[in-house]
C-alpha cells in the first residue's frame, strides 16, 4: 500500500508514524519491516530513525504478523490435580512457562495446549491457561485454569493476595534472625533490563517473609512466604540480605561442589546443582466453582534433595 504523509507531520520517525498508524502490529515488527526492506519513502529504503516531512511517500509491503497459534507438543507434564477448572502441575526446571522473544517451543503453554481440550484466554496472547508464573529454573506448583470464570476467579484471589504461596530456598550463609519479615520496593535494574533491584524511589512494594528451618556451617534450608508477587521477588530480597539463593549467579549465588562441601582438595566435578535451588512448595486457594479452600503441595526435586543430602552429611551444625 501506500502512504502521503500529511500537513501535520513534521520531523516524525518513520517507525512511530506507521505504529501510530497500524495500531495492531509492534513497534519491532514495524521496525523489522523497515530494516528488511518492506517499507521504502520516496522511492529509498531508510532507517527506522527515519525523520518524516510533509509530503513524503511511502511504499509499504508488510508481511503477515506472526499467529497467536500455540503449536501443541506432547510433553509429559507431573499433574498434582486437574478436575473440569483447573489443572495443577509440579513444574520442572527448565522450563519457560509461556513463549516469549523467540521461544516459542518447549514450554508449557506448548504441553497445556496438547494435554488440554480447552484452556482459559490466561494473562494475553501466547498465554493461555496462564494465571500466575515460575522462573524458567523454578520447579514447584502452579495452577492453569480451563475456562475464562475459574481464570477470573483465580486471578482474583492472586490480585487481593488471598493465594498462600510457600517457597523452599538453600541459601548462602544463614540469616542472623531465624524469621523475619522484608520490606523491600522493587523495579527494573538501572542498567541491566534482565534483573531486578530494590529501587526505594521508583520501585513497587514487595514484601517476603521468610524462616530458617535448618542450619548449616556456610548454608541454610529457608521457608519463604512472599505477600507479593513481583518478577524475581524472594531471588531478589535473598540477595539484598546478602544470602544469595545457591547458584543463582544472577543476583550473587555460587555453584556447589562436594569436594568444597567436604573441605577437600579441588577436583573436577559437576556441581551438584546446576540451576538456582528454589522451589514453589506449596500453593493454596479458594477453588473457583465449588468455594474450597484446596492445598496442593510438590515435594523437594532430586537436585535439591541431593544438595540437601550433602548439606546434613558434610556441613550440619
Amino acid at each position: 500500500m501506500t502512504l502521503h504523509v500529511g500537513v501535520s507531520i513534521k520531523e516524525r520517525r518513520l517507525d512511530k508514524y506507521l505504529h501510530g498508524r497500524f495500531k495492531d502490529l509492534s513497534r519491532r515488527f514495524i521496525q523489522d519491516a523497515i530494516k528488511s526492506g518492506n517499507v521504502r519513502v520516496n522511492g529509498k529504503t531508510v532507517k527506522p530513525s527515519f525523520k518524516l516531512s510533509h509530503g513524503d511517500k511511502i511504499d509499504l509491503t508488510l508481511p503477515e504478523p506472526p499467529s497467536n497459534e500455540i503449536p501443541p507438543e506432547n510433553i509429559p507434564l507431573n499433574i498434582i490435580y486437574e478436575d473440569s477448572d483447573l489443572i495443577v502441575i509440579n513444574k520442572p526446571a527448565d522450563m519457560i512457562v509461556h513463549p516469549a522473544r523467540g521461544n516459542t517451543h518447549g514450554t508449557l503453554v506448548n504441553a497445556l495446549a496438547y494435554y488440554c481440550e480447552q484452556l482459559s484466554s490466561g494473562l494475553g496472547p501466547y498465554r493461555p491457561g496462564i494465571v500466575h508464573r515460575l522462573d524458567k529454573d523454578t520447579t514447584g506448583v502452579m495452577v492453569a485454569t480451563k475456562n475464562d470464570i475459574a481464570q477470573w476467579k483465580v486471578a482474583r484471589q492472586f490480585e487481593r493476595r488471598a493465594v498462600k504461596k510457600t517457597y523452599l530456598a538453600i541459601v548462602h550463609g544463614t540469616p542472623q534472625l531465624s524469621a523475619d519479615r522484608v520490606s523491600a520496593p522493587l523495579g527494573i535494574h538501572p542498567r541491566i533490563r534482565e534483573r531486578y533491584a530494590i529501587r526505594p524511589e521508583i520501585g513497587k512494594e514487595a514484601i517476603t517473609f521468610y524462616e530458617v528451618l535448618e542450619e548449616f556451617r556456610g548454608f541454610s534450608l529457608l521457608r519463604l512466604m512472599p505477600r507479593t508477587g513481583r518478577t524475581h521477588q524472594i531471588r531478589v530480597h535473598l540477595s539484598y540480605m546478602k544470602h544469595p539463593i545457591v547458584a543463582d549467579d544472577m543476583y550473587g549465588g555460587r555453584l556447589v561442589y562436594q569436594w568444597q562441601l567436604a573441605d577437600a582438595e579441588p577436583v573436577p566435578q559437576e556441581p551438584i546443582i546446576n540451576r538456582l535451588a528454589l522451589h514453589a512448595w506449596t500453593l493454596e486457594f479458594k477453588h473457583p466453582t465449588t468455594g474450597e479452600m484446596m492445598k496442593f503441595e510438590a515435594p523437594l526435586p532430586g537436585d535439591m534433595q541431593n544438595l540437601l543430602d550433602m548439606l546434613r552429611k558434610y556441613r550440619k551444625t
